[in-house]
Formats: C-alpha cells, sequence, structure tokens
C-alpha cells in the first residue's frame, strides 16, 4: 500500500525540513479527516511549533512528530490529550476535541483535530493593549491557574526535579554554579506537586473579542510546584511588564518575594536556562 506521507525523517533536523510544508501533509490529513467523516476545507498553515500544526475550515489539525525525530512523541500526545480533557472539565477555556488517534504510514503518527479559536494570540495582539486591559488578562489568566493548578493523579513519567538537574540546558554556566543548583534542587525538593501547564507564553494565550483567555498547547504539562508556572508566564507572557504582574499578583505583590519566586521556577523548568 503507498504511503501517504512521502518525506525521510530521521532526526530533529529532518523532521524541522518538513514539517511547515502543507503539500507534504495534506493527503495525510485527507485521509484523518475521512476516518472521522469531517468536512475537509482548504490547508493553512498557522504558527509553527513543535508539531505539524494546520487549520482546516473551523478546526485545527496538530500532528505530531514521530519517534524518528528524536522526539518522545507519545508522550507528548498522552499529555495533551490529559492536559485538554482536564481544563475542559474545570470549565477553562480550551479548543473543543473533535478527534484523536493514530495513523500507521511510512511513520506513526498521532494526531488531534480541534476547533479552531477565533481569536488573536497575546503576542500578535500585546503591544496594543491599554495598561488596563493588560491588567484585566493578568487577572483572568491568574483565576486560570487558581483553577488549573490542582492537585492530579501521575499523568506521564517526567520528575521535574531530577529532568532539571540533568539537564544538558545548563551545561554553558560554570561548574560552581551548575553544583549550586543541583545542591539547591536536593534541598528543596517540592512538598507538593500539582498540574501545571508549563508553557503558558502568549503563543499559547489566545484572547478573543469579548477579552476571555483561550488556553492551548497542553504537551509539556508536568506535575510540578505550582510556582513552576510563572516562568513562561512573567519572562515571555508578560515579559515583566507591571501592569500583566499587577492583574496576576495583586496591587500590592513585593517584588522581592515574586524575585525569589521566579529564581526558583527557573531553576526547575525545563526552559530555565
Amino acid at each position: 500500500m503507498p504511503f501517504l506521507f512521502h518525506p525521510d525523517i530521521s532526526d530533529w533536523s529532518s523532521w524541522g525540513s518538513v514539517y511547515q510544508s502543507i503539500d507534504d501533509w495534506k493527503p495525510l490529513i485527507r485521509h484523518i479527516y475521512s476516518l472521522h467523516t469531517l468536512p475537509l476545507s482548504e490547508v493553512e498553515p498557522l504558527t509553527p511549533g513543535t508539531n505539524a500544526v494546520f487549520r482546516v475550515g473551523d478546526t485545527v489539525v496538530k500532528i505530531f512528530a514521530p519517534a524518528e525525530s528524536g522526539l518522545d512523541t507519545q508522550s507528548d500526545f498522552s499529555t495533551e490529550l490529559f492536559g485538554l480533557r482536564r481544563a475542559d472539565a474545570l470549565g477553562i477555556a480550551v479548543p473543543h476535541l473533535h478527534a484523536d488517534g493514530c495513523v500507521r504510514d511510512k511513520y506513526a503518527f498521532h494526531y488531534m483535530v480541534m476547533d479552531h479559536i477565533a481569536a488573536s494570540s497575546l503576542s500578535d495582539i500585546g503591544g496594543t493593549l491599554t495598561a488596563a486591559e493588560k491588567e484585566a488578562v493578568g487577572h483572568l489568566l491568574r483565576d486560570i491557574c487558581d483553577r488549573m493548578n490542582g492537585p492530579c493523579a501521575p499523568f506521564n513519567s517526567v520528575n521535574v526535579v531530577e529532568r532539571a538537574q540533568s539537564s544538558a540546558r545548563w551545561n554553558g554556566f560554570s561548574p560552581d554554579f551548575i553544583r549550586e543548583k543541583n545542591r539547591w534542587l536536593t534541598q528543596h525538593r517540592p512538598a507538593e506537586c500539582v498540574f501545571v501547564h508549563g508553557d503558558l507564553n502568549p503563543d499559547n494565550l489566545l484572547i478573543d473579542p469579548t477579552g476571555n483567555i483561550h488556553v492551548i498547547d497542553f504537551a509539556d504539562s508536568v506535575r510540578a510546584p505550582a510556582d513552576y508556572e510563572l516562568a513562561a508566564i512573567v519572562c515571555e507572557a508578560f515579559a515583566f511588564d507591571a501592569s500583566y504582574m499587577r492583574g496576576f499578583f495583586g496591587a500590592d505583590y513585593a517584588v522581592s518575594d515574586i524575585t525569589d519566586r521566579l529564581f526558583h521556577a527557573l531553576l526547575l523548568h525545563d526552559f530555565g536556562a
């Protein structure tokens, strides 16, 4: 039986050369939509991330990189499904899931099909928001985190402390710093781990015309201290903007307290380095 997907994928570089190519993905996308009797429209590009993501009419199809790319795609796929369904059950605005599964073609491609959200990412509109609008975004995001960052059963095998201690991303720092970092992580193992999205950057926060926030891309979710969430929120989504910070932390927050909490979050976070 001829393959639907033809390019060769042998490592991260080869995946990066094809994951945004609409022509290469069209036959597989048509097959996925046919399997689930979903209406097929023109395939259009979306903001690139780690996986192959395209808009098809009123839906979005996300096809996860196969194992040959070097990524643990099975874990990413199951983590994304768990996070999406959990957030939806908590009343957090997330895309409605229409279908998910795995097509075993030239490679095993896990996929999901979701609603396309008629909204703009915070990265696209952040520069146009007033101080009051930024404060409102911060307040809404705090409400989302308060609901989302709760206790949950293990849903993947990630141990954030062990990962942070062994991560090669810190190798550019001095040996003394790495030793001190690992000593701190050993001495400050989290007393409680909760569900965290892990990547609340401005591309993953969609603001609709009514001002509501929709959260996407749960593939980096882990069980970690709630402050783990601050790394992406403060450094990327807010970029330390005082208006966002007031909305999220309250007008009377202490900068010194946030500094300590953020530093600890960065030492633990997968992208902390």
